[in-house]
């Protein structure tokens, strides 16, 4: 037994093999759909009672109140005092959302007709080939993320690059591929300061102007960010600017202007479809979180709670996410962003220290490579690790052959880590079976499926958070490194003695590094 939120939660000692055997209804009745996804929880080591248990850990910490204040626009990022707002964006004209006494709705449709305005304008533009994102975290990894698993529905002419890492590496093999006058930038950085973005988009500047002069940068750059004057600076113009808001978390910011890149891509209608499906989420999430606590009838809430149970009863550190499309390649590593970022705290949300342990590590790469890497480890290694399997009916090419031996490796992963295999008198073949798995599966990966997706990882980091009383919302993790970074950056390029307080093996690093550092 294990108390959480003040609740004992008493696991379930059977092993998977045996709940099925006792129970023949069980995988019927651990699923069920979430808009256009089928969920299969049936693999997973749950009852009914452990069930009911979880769930009274949802009422107990106010999970569904917490849902209906994020909804209502309340400031629940308290540590920056902050509405956390991502629903609206995805959220239709005829709804409402007030957030610091102002009704967002209007303010959000407005940024999302100058985008189709922008996206229209370019896509419509045949003098245009390529399209380069240039940001970092959420202002990157989404968009690029979002533009490998939707390349099916992208337009034939454009070209889509994502520029990140402040290692020039990253930009010049993309400029390499590039002629400046068939290309545009986006620059997404809200303060536009932000110190890689910055870099590598006076990088891009630079070789624009080289090659086409400086009155070519206000035709070839876009700036999506709500600093007009830094944006000025840069050569932009800031009429063209498009902007997003403060209570607009980077890791929740696809759906603002931040996906400006995607919808250059994908199409306005079609970036619609995604923001459409995710809203269908945040209808059943809402749907499901009762006035008075209760959370039984709520899949998302389900979901979300046997990761508590695997994190805070079993004590397990990780979880992989494997889907079975090349396309969402990226995915595992955008959920490592929205889970780890959101969830990975020590601290409380009052400042107190945790009572359990958090966020888990998130892994994971597409099936079926992974199964020829680390699946050895999830088969017949000495940790048990929770895995979600995505897969889909009908793939986006003709190629269906491949998807059948696709879809079959998906089923054959998923029925091996729950049953195992006696190996008899030859213990190197024995698969104890016994771990657990989820399926997500759909019809198709669509923009609608997409968006469905990712909103559905949304609120089950939301509930985590509100299960372990932390701030899911801020980022302080992110803020020291980058302060650290800054002072150093500055004493690496000149002979200056460093100072006093120094630490002697960062001293040490830049040391080494000015001697051999290219000037």
């Amino acid at each position: 037994m294990v108390e959480i939120a003040g609740v004992a939660v008493t696991p379930e000692h059977a092993s998977l093999r045996e709940l099925f055997a006792a129970d023949p209804s069980r995988s019927q009745r651990y699923r069920t759909s979430i808009a256009d996804l089928v969920v299969d929880w049936s693999r997973q080591p749950v009852t009914d009672r452990v069930l009911r248990e979880l769930h009274e850990v949802a009422r107990a910490a106010g999970v569904a109140h917490a849902f209906h204040r994020m909804a209502s626009g309340d400031r629940i990022n308290v540590t920056e005092h902050r509405a956390v707002g991502h629903m609206a964006l995805r959220a239709p004209r005829s709804l409402s959302m007030m957030i610091d006494g102002v009704d967002v709705i209007p303010e959000v449709h407005a940024v999302r007709d100058a985008m189709r305005a922008t996206a229209e304008r370019i896509r419509s533009n045949e003098q245009i080939t390529d399209v380069v994102n240039i940001g970092i975290g959420g202002s990157d990894l989404g968009p690029a993320m979002a533009a490998r698993a939707l390349r099916a529905y992208g337009h034939p002419r454009l070209r889509p690059h994502f520029v990140s890492n402040v290692d020039g590496a990253d930009i010049d093999s993309v400029l390499g591929q590039l002629d400046p006058a068939h290309t545009v930038f986006i620059i997404v950085s809200k303060t536009f300061t932000t110190s890689e973005t910055l870099a590598n988009a006076r990088t891009a500047r630079q070789w624009v102007i080289d090659r086409l002069g400086e009155s070519a940068v206000v035709d070839h750059f876009i700036a999506v960010s709500t600093a007009a004057d830094q944006v000025e600076a840069f050569g932009i113009d800031p009429s063209t600017m498009i902007g997003f808001w403060e209570w607009v978390g980077g890791r929740y910011s696809i759906w603002s202007a931040v996906g400006l890149s995607l919808m250059v891509l994908i199409g306005p209608d079609r970036f619609d479809d995604m923001l459409a499906g995710a809203h269908a989420i945040d209808q059943v999430m809402a749907s499901g979180c009762s006035d008075n606590g209760d959370t039984m009838a709520n899949p998302i809430v389900t979901l979300a709670l046997i990761g508590v149970l695997h994190r805070n009863v079993f004590h397990r550190a990780s979880k992989a996410v494997i889907p079975y499309a090349q396309e969402l390649d990226r995915l595992p590593a955008y959920l490592q962003q929205l889970d780890m970022e959101s969830n990975g705290k020590s601290v409380r949300a009052d400042g107190s220290p945790v009572a359990t342990a958090t966020g888990p590590v998130i892994w994971g790469e597409p099936g079926t490579n992974g199964q020829h890497a680390f699946f050895q480890l999830l088969h017949q290694g000495t940790d048990i690790i929770p895995v979600d399997f995505i897969g889909f009916a009908q793939p986006n090419h003709d190629l269906v052959e491949h998807q059948d031996l696709l879809m079959a490796n998906l089923f054959a992963q998923a029925e091996a880590l729950a049953l195992g295999r006696d190996g008899g008198d030859e213990p190197h073949r024995h698969f104890a079976g016994d771990r657990p798995s989820t399926l997500i599966l759909a019809d198709q990966l669509t923009p609608s499926v997409f968006g469905q997706l990712l909103a559905l990882y949304e609120h089950i980091v939301l509930v985590q958070g509100v299960v372990w009383g932390i701030d899911s919302f801020d980022q302080w993790g992110v803020e020291l490194g980058k302060v650290l970074a800054s002072r150093i950056a500055a004493q690496l390029t000149n002979d200056d003695a460093l100072p006093s307080d120094t630490d002697p093996t960062t001293a040490a690093a830049i040391e080494w590094y000015r001697s051999r550092r290219r000037r």
